[in-house]
C-alpha cells in the first residue's frame, strides 16, 4: 500500500481514480510515495526519502523545487492542456475587456448610484468608454501550445486575423492549429503588425521579461497586451512607461502584484485563468492518472524533469532506472542484470538534457544484490523494481 499526500484540496473525481487496493490518500507527507499538489509551495518543504513523484494539478511548476527533485530521482508531472479551455475563455474575455473599456465603464456606473436621473447621465457620459470592436483586427499569439492554439482558433471564429509565433511548435499543436492562422517565424512580425498581443509561453531564463522596452518600442501604437501565462514575462517598468506614453492602450494580466496594481491602464484579474470546476476536475484526473501509472507501471507521461517513457508491460517484473545522460549506461545496466542470468525481454531508454530514464522488462525479478549493484552504478540516481 502506497500513501499519496494531497497538499491542496484535490477534486474527488481525481483522487477517486487511485485504486484503494494500492493507494491510501492522506494529508500526511511523511512516508508518502506520491504527492498531488495545486498551488501549495514545496520549496521550503522537507520532502521524505520515500517520495517517488509529485504531480501538479496544473501547468506551471514554479511552486515545486524541480532541480532538487531531479537530483533525488523524484519525477515531477504537470497537466498540460487540462485547463486550456478555461484559460482560453478568460483570454477572450480579456480581449473584449481591453477593447471596450468595460471595467472602467462599470466602475463609473457604480459611482452614479446616489445621483438622480441616472439614465440621462449614462447616455451623456457613456461616450468616454467607447472602444473598438475586435472583428477585423489582428491578434498576435506568442506561444502555440495547448492554450495558444485554442485562443488562435477561437479568435479566428470571432472574425480576427491571427498571427502565431512559436519556434518550438509541436506536431500535435500544428495538427490542431487552424490553417487560417498565419504562422510567422519572427516575433517582430507580430510586434509590427498586431493590434492585440497575447503571450502563452513558459517562464524561464529565456522568456523572463521578454516583453520589455525594446519589444514595446517595436509594436504598433495603441497595442493591447494580454498576459495569462506568467507575470514575469512582462517587464513591469517597461509596461508602465508604455501605458503612460500611449504606446500600449491596455494591459490585461491574470497575476496582480503590488507594483502592477498601481499602474493606470492595467486590468488585473485575480488569477482566474483556471478557476472553473471543469478545469479543476480535468487537472485532478490527469494528475492522478499520471501519478498512478508511474508508481504502478513505471510509465512517465508529462514530466517536466525526466523524459516521457511509456511502454506496455510484457513481463511481471520491471526495472525502472532514473539516471544521468552519460555514455555506456545501457550496457552497464544490462550487464548487471545479465550477471544474474536474467534475460531482458524489452528495454526502452530516452534522455532529456542531463537526465535519462530506462525501463527494463525482465524475465525474472532481480535479487536485492543485483538491485543494489544497479543503484551503485556510476550515474544512476534511483532504481525501482515493480
Amino acid at each position: 500500500m502506497m500513501n499519496i499526500c494531497t497538499m491542496n484540496k484535490i477534486a474527488s473525481c481525481g483522487t477517486g481514480r487511485l485504486d484503494p487496493a494500492r493507494f491510501t490518500v492522506t494529508e500526511e507527507l511523511t512516508g508518502a510515495a506520491g504527492v498531488l499538489v495545486r498551488s501549495a509551495s514545496l520549496h521550503d518543504t522537507t520532502l521524505p526519502a520515500s517520495l517517488y513523484a509529485i504531480a501538479r494539478a496544473g501547468a506551471g511548476v514554479n511552486n515545486i523545487p524541480v532541480d532538487a527533485c531531479s537530483e533525488r530521482g523524484i519525477v515531477v508531472f504537470n497537466t498540460p492542456g487540462a485547463n486550456a479551455n478555461a484559460v482560453k475563455e478568460l483570454v477572450l474575455a480579456g480581449l473584449l475587456l481591453s477593447s471596450r473599456r468595460v471595467v472602467e465603464g462599470i466602475e463609473w456606473a457604480k459611482s452614479l448610484q446616489n445621483e438622480t436621473g441616472v439614465a440621462k447621465l449614462v447616455e451623456k457620459g457613456k461616450g468616454q468608454f467607447a472602444g473598438p470592436e475586435i472583428k477585423g483586427k489582428k491578434l498576435g499569439v506568442i506561444g502555440l501550445g495547448a492554450i495558444g492554439v485554442l485562443v488562435a482558433n477561437a479568435a479566428l471564429a470571432l472574425g480576427m486575423t491571427v498571427l502565431g509565433y512559436d519556434p518550438y511548435l509541436s506536431v500535435r499543436a500544428a495538427w490542431n492549429l487552424s490553417p487560417a492562422v498565419y504562422h510567422v517565424t519572427d516575433v517582430e512580425d507580430i510586434y509590427a503588425t498586431c493590434d492585440y498581443i497575447t503571450v502563452h509561453v513558459p517562464l524561464n531564463d529565456e522568456t523572463r521579461g521578454m516583453l520589455n522596452a525594446d519589444a514595446f518600442a517595436a509594436m504598433k501604437d495603441g497595442v493591447r497586451i494580454l498576459n495569462f501565462a506568467r507575470d514575469a514575462l512582462v517587464d513591469t517598468e517597461a509596461v508602465r512607461a508604455a501605458l503612460g506614453s500611449g504606446k500600449v492602450s491596455a494591459y490585461v494580466v491574470d497575476f496582480p502584484t503590488e507594483e502592477i496594481l498601481s499602474i493606470p491602464g492595467v486590468i488585473a484579474i485575480p488569477h482566474l485563468g483556471a478557476s472553473t470546476p471543469e478545469s479543476e476536475d480535468n487537472c485532478a484526473v490527469m494528475a492522478a492518472d499520471e501519478l498512478s501509472d508511474y508508481l504502478v507501471n513505471g510509465n512517465i507521461t508529462h514530466s517536466v524533469n525526466y523524459p516521457d517513457v511509456s511502454a506496455p508491460r510484457i513481463t511481471s517484473s520491471r526495472v525502472c532506472v532514473l539516471h544521468r545522460n552519460i555514455p555506456n549506461m545501457l550496457s552497464a545496466l544490462s550487464s548487471r542484470i545479465a550477471a544474474e542470468g536474467i534475460n531482458i525481454e524489452a528495454m526502452v531508454n530516452k534522455s532529456r538534457g542531463a537526465y535519462a530514464y530506462t525501463l527494463i522488462d525482465v524475465a525474472a525479478c532481480p535479487s536485492e544484490e543485483t538491485v543494489r549493484a544497479l543503484a551503485e552504478e556510476r550515474g544512476v540516481i534511483r532504481v525501482r523494481v515493480l
